[in-house]
């Protein structure tokens, strides 16, 4: 894919280093998003990736806890997660499946990993949801990595399209509001990826294997960036990476930002405190749950 003119690529607006953080009933991660230094990124309000061969860094798991107001995505890249929610949703998702849940009004559920023989690793990201729609039916899209399709480029660039599109190729996950992509890019030595993104839309990389150049342009400059850390795209209509002497994965992602108020307490997002403080209250009378 070429770009049509060099004034069009994302230039890296910022690198985030992720800080060891403790979640849940002890599961060790890191987190990039929903930090002192970077809160949220419209629509993006966590970015948190977790990988351990040591079972005692996540079997503690997240017991039963609830969600309104958003969408948490959970990608598997090894080990097992088992999950039971108040929809009535039970099951086990291993590497390369993905967890797309619309909290939306309300939703309790828990998230257990398993130990072994596989180490445990994959990301979960929050993406917000509108006004409009924060009070809205919960939803659940468990996806197998069977269903999730994988782009191969001539050059040898593998991406896995979660949610979006890539060379006409849709991903398994659709009819969400923000217009997410959600790819997973592998890509070898000595050669070049592309992607277009809307203008206006907020996009971000996470390496997490090798390094490679990101926000190049025509001019095959950009910004190295190692795994593991979080990049951070300016404006422009397409974003550019290059490898160099060592291949590279990352995901990227993209959304349409909401610009809306958001109010944030642990596990609810909506727009106002007076809505917080009603989930809260919600919760303690036993409400919370809407049917």
């Amino acid at each position: 894919m070429t770009a049509s003119s060099a004034d069009t690529r994302r230039a890296v607006a910022e690198v985030i280093d992720p800080i060891p953080v403790t979640e849940g009933a002890g599961v060790r991660l890191l987190r990039s998003i929903a930090t002192e230094r970077l809160d949220h990124v419209d629509p993006f309000l966590l970015f948190d990736h977790f990988g351990s061969d040591d079972p005692g860094d996540y079997l503690a798991g997240f017991p039963f806890h609830p969600h309104r107001g958003i969408e948490t995505v959970t990608y598997m890249l090894d080990g097992q997660v088992s999950h039971r929610d108040s929809l009535g949703n039970s099951g086990t998702i291993g590497p390369g499946d993905v967890q797309w849940m619309t909290a939306g009004s309300g939703i309790l559920h828990e998230e257990m990993p398993k130990a072994g023989p596989r180490r445990l690793a994959g990301f979960q990201v929050w993406v917000n949801l509108p006004a409009k729609l924060k009070m809205s039916r919960p939803r659940y899209q468990g996806v197998p990595a069977a269903r999730i399709p994988e782009v191969k480029r001539p050059d040898g660039v593998r991406i896995r399209v979660v949610a979006g599109e890539v060379d006409g190729v849709k991903g398994a996950v659709g009819e969400i509001y923000a217009e997410p992509e959600y790819l997973d890019v592998s890509m070898p030595p000595g050669c070049t990826f592309e992607q277009p993104v809307p203008r206006g839309h907020t996009a971000l990389a996470y390496s997490f294997e090798g390094q490679g150049l990101f926000g190049t342009g025509a001019d095959g400059q950009g910004r190295p960036v190692a795994a593991t850390r979080l990049v951070l795209f300016g404006d422009g209509d397409r974003v550019g990476v290059r490898t160099g002497a060592s291949p590279a994965r990352f995901l990227l992602l993209s959304g349409r930002p909401l610009g809306e108020p958001v109010a944030r307490y642990g596990p609810f997002v909506m727009n106002t405190r007076d809505e917080i403080m009603q989930a809260l209250r919600e919760l303690r009378e036993g409400t919370f749950i809407r049917g």
